[in-house]
């Protein structure tokens, strides 16, 4: 299957999560405060302007997309789940910093790493999705088990595009987004 083809699948996994976040009730919005403060905590502990806070920023999303990409074989649950609930976080978080702060906040707050970040998850996630399906296919069927070893070497190669993209989004979220979002 072409790449394209899995990148748009990967950005339709993300985008049911944004739908079922935006249709999110209220009352279960209610219930996830705590952990939404939870995540604002983190973000006044990782300060910016520190290297220290790109590399935990890089470390957690790297190893989050590397996780995903290994237990890809598994019917491609965990890639499935990652897109989906990112969409439905990225949603249910902006949702709520428009209601207390406003649109402008959270687009100076998003777009500077987001914009980067956004295209690496939906790159390493369909590498991943890619690389999951041909590993579940060769798994049942003998004739295609020689598609293994090159669908591998291709998804890893998109998987290394994603961690450098990774990269630069966290050095633009640790250095560029805070002077934005002040």
């Amino acid at each position: 299957m072409n790449y394209k083809w899995w990148i748009s699948i990967a950005i339709l996994l993300f985008g049911i999560g944004v739908v079922l976040g935006l249709a999110t009730p209220a009352t279960i919005t209610s219930l996830l405060s705590e952990e939404l403060s939870a995540l604002e905590e983190l973000g006044s502990i990782l300060a910016p302007f520190k290297l220290s806070t790109v590399i935990f920023i890089f470390s957690k999303n790297a190893l989050a997309l590397l996780f995903s990409f290994a237990l890809s074989p598994i019917f491609c649950l965990v890639p499935i789940l990652t897109l989906s609930v990112n969409g439905w976080l990225l949603a249910l978080v902006s949702s709520k910093v428009i209601e207390e702060k406003s649109l402008g906040f959270l687009l100076a707050s998003l777009l500077p790493h987001g914009i980067i970040e956004l295209p690496a998850l939906f790159i390493g996630e369909a590498a991943a999705l890619s690389f999951g399906t041909i590993a579940m296919v060769a798994l049942f069927k003998k004739e295609k088990r020689n598609l293994l070893p090159s669908s591998l070497r291709q998804s890893l190669r998109y998987l290394w595009i994603a961690l450098a993209l990774l990269l630069l989004a966290a050095i633009i979220e640790t250095y560029i987004t805070p002077l934005l979002a002040s």
